[in-house]
């Protein structure tokens, strides 16, 4: 049995290994295809290709029978090749032998099964949707209705289109002990005070209320870190231009839950207008400390960052 491969992915602030992981494999070239950038697809399209004439320019430089081609001209053959997979056929090279014409046949069937297919791949990558959604940098920790809730920011970053139907699932992974003393990584789902959005647009709070029987009631922002936590919040919903089902999702590490600190606002009115200035998208603001949640954030970076802007 073979001990697998070593996988490395980045996370925020660390990095996972994955150790004894099962190959890929060739059943798995669709799904890769499908990973790939538009460039990285193009290009390995543009080089299976090379590679098909590349293959089949060896076969007829080594059986010959290409007509007006050069003796021993690799070139000759190669660009037969591409003239017979193609279709082109400029007359001036044709195959003059039964094997030569064997080859051409055989080339012509492969040609049908590769274009086939690359339009096939180049169809499927670009008939799929991806959604494009922004998730604030951090989570901030406040009370709201004298309740401590976690707040956290979302938003359809592209124009004129909304995500319909938009569903928000928030959950929390942290280290935790069992009974027995073993150590596991145990997840669980946050209760939302709004799991659905008739439309996500340009800008939508996340909010969850750290009420009792939450499983963040009564944690700290040391008992946190010293539990490696993490929040991952899972959006999903229907694109309304392309009407094709789209998903997103955002993991916030500890580190990232800032206590005593609310979101700014990004919405105001001016005049008649609605004003949504999505510069404000990342920012916090300090709140006041209360008896009840005696946390007061230090954010002297967002202060310094207006002072500037307000010079």
């Amino acid at each position: 049995m073979s001990n697998g491969r070593t996988e490395i992915y980045e996370a925020e602030g660390y990095e996972i290994r994955v150790l004894g992981g099962a190959r890929d494999g060739f059943h798995d070239l669709y799904h890769a295809f499908l990973r790939l950038s538009w460039w990285g697809a193009l290009a390995t399209i543009a080089v299976a290709y090379l590679a098909c004439n590349a293959t089949f320019a060896l076969v007829y430089l080594f059986m010959g029978g290409v007509a007006n081609a050069r003796p021993g001209s690799f070139l000759d053959a190669f660009f037969f090749s591409v003239q017979t997979m193609g279709t082109i056929g400029y007359g001036t090279l044709e195959p003059s032998s039964v094997g030569a014409n064997l080859v051409v046949v055989i080339e012509s069937a492969v040609s049908i099964v590769f274009f086939a297919l690359a339009t096939g791949l180049v169809f499927a990558r670009f008939s799929q949707t991806r959604a494009r959604v922004a998730f604030s940098e951090r989570v901030a920790v406040t009370p709201v209705d004298n309740v401590p809730t976690l707040m956290m920011r979302v938003g359809n970053q592209r124009r004129r289109n909304n995500i319909v139907d938009a569903r928000f699932h928030l959950t929390l992974m942290r280290t935790t002990r069992t009974a027995e003393g073993v150590t596991i990584y145990r997840t669980v789902d946050l209760a939302l005070v709004r799991e659905r959005a008739p439309a996500l647009a340009r800008s939508w709070m996340v909010l969850h209320r750290i009420e009792p029987g939450s499983p963040l009631a009564g944690e700290t922002p040391e008992s946190l870190a010293a539990a490696e936590a993490e929040l991952t919040l899972a959006v999903s919903g229907i694109d309304d231009t392309s009407l094709q089902p789209v998903h997103a999702r955002h993991t916030w590490t500890a580190p990232s839950l800032v206590f005593g600190a609310r979101l700014a606002d990004v919405i105001s009115e001016s005049g008649n207008a609605m004003v949504l200035d999505l510069r404000r998208f990342h920012e916090l603001e300090p709140t006041r400390p209360t008896p009840s949640f005696p946390y007061a954030a230090r954010l002297e970076r967002e202060q310094a960052g207006r002072d500037s802007v307000g010079r």
